[in-house]
């Protein structure tokens, strides 16, 4: 056997459903073995929940302890380790390393994908060089649909990607991208976690019926990254600057308080929360697409200066955000936001960011298609939930000197 988290359950990082190490499952090699050569077949299961139905060679029981085991029909020796749940391949060190698990979510246009993709980009670079952390895809369907669908289409084509399908529109679901997150000292001693990211449509955080069915990985999450678009709150509208892309007015069914209160009924529902007691999964929540209010944000503002770049997350830098951001919320007459997170979470905090790092360009009034700046892609301060997460997670170190030193 190897070593596992032993005492815990694991969390699926693809469809995020619970089980116990040992019930992991394997999935033949297809080598050859002493006995006949196993053949390909459709995985039910592996259709069922994830919606792959390229034909797969057999599933089949041992001790999901253990890093291999044999497939006695053929005789062939396997390391493919499956969920038991969806019978999704297990990236390598799942069950040796820790498996956070991160909810993106938010309404429409609150930018998630966008979003997503820049957060991914940076962590593989400027942030990766921060924190001597090596960011990789954790599966080949990761690897190949971050570089192709996501980064390409934003960074090379300079387009931005179209709305989320729901869940219900999508047979079989979508698939977390999974990636590893692998620090070190370079003393010969690195710490490994497994960072499995949903991007959910908007339409599915509206309704209650539709987090119910769409989105379980919100409880099974470690923590979760909320989006909110202040453009689309009333009263930090007025304020947009006059090139800013509009857009459209949150009804009453998905505006930022709506979608903040779905989530926390599904949780205390979910979790079981005794009325009396907070939620202690932490939530870090960001306000988008702030670069269109910077002729009102004050120059003086932490919004508008560079993060530290020290190699740790830095606690003065983001409570000065934390509170500016509270009080830019009171002055949107958005005080119940952050009065119900303070209510329900034990844990929370404010962010204020930008993707793009300026309004994208339309081009036409007809399609509404956008596209990036000509300036291309740049971010402020999109790492900041994620570095607060970690931080949380006693994954990379926090400092709590001003400036990071």
């Amino acid at each position: 056997m190897f070593p596992t988290l032993i005492g815990s359950r694991l969390n699926c990082p693809y469809c995020y459903r619970d089980f116990r190490a040992k019930e992991i499952r394997f999935r033949c090699s297809g080598r050859v073995g002493s006995r006949k050569k196993c053949t390909t077949s459709l995985d039910r299961v592996l259709a069922d929940q994830m919606g792959d139905r390229q034909p797969q060679l057999p599933v089949f029981d041992a001790d999901g302890r253990k890093p291999t085991a044999k497939h006695e029909p053929c005789g062939a020796e396997t390391h493919y380790r499956l969920c038991p749940r969806c019978h999704s391949q297990l990236p390598v060190h799942f069950g040796r390393t820790e498996s956070k698990l991160i909810a993106l979510v938010g309404a429409k246009e609150t930018g998630k994908t966008v979003y997503m993709t820049v957060l991914l980009h940076e962590l593989m670079n400027t942030v990766g060089e921060r924190f001597n952390a090596s960011v990789l895809g954790a599966d080949e369907n990761t690897r190949l649909q971050f570089e192709s669908a996501y980064e390409h289409v934003l960074y090379e084509k300079r387009e931005l990607h179209g709305p989320t399908k729901t869940a219900t529109a999508e047979r079989g679901g979508r698939k977390p991208l999974v990636f590893s997150f692998t620090t070190g000292n370079g003393g010969g001693r690195v710490r490994r976690s497994l960072l499995s990211f949903f991007d959910t449509a908007g339409e599915d955080m509206v309704s209650e019926r539709s987090i119910d069915q769409n989105v379980r990985y919100l409880t099974s999450a470690d923590g979760i990254i909320l989006l909110l678009d202040p453009l689309q709150m009333r009263g930090a509208r007025p304020h947009a600057d006059a090139d800013a892309v509009l857009p459209p007015l949150s009804t009453a069914a998905d505006t930022p308080a709506t979608v903040l209160t779905n989530i926390i009924e599904q949780l205390h529902g979910r979790l079981g929360v005794k009325s009396n007691r907070r939620i202690d999964k932490p939530i870090a929540v960001a306000f988008t697409k702030m670069d269109a209010l910077d002729g009102y944000i004050p120059e003086t503002s932490p919004l508008r200066r560079r993060p530290p770049t020290t190699a740790a997350f830095n606690e003065p830098d983001s409570l000065q955000v934390h509170e500016h951001m509270r009080a830019l919320l009171h002055e949107w007459a958005g005080h119940n936001i952050d009065d119900t997170l303070s209510k329900n979470f034990a844990r929370y905090r404010l962010f204020g960011l930008s993707a793009l790092g300026e309004s994208p360009q339309v081009d036409s009034a007809e399609s509404r298609s956008q596209r990036v700046s000509d300036r291309g892609v740049q971010p402020r301060r999109v790492e900041d939930p994620f570095l607060w997460l970690m931080s949380e997670f006693s994954t990379i170190p926090k400092t709590l000197k001003p400036g990071g030193e």
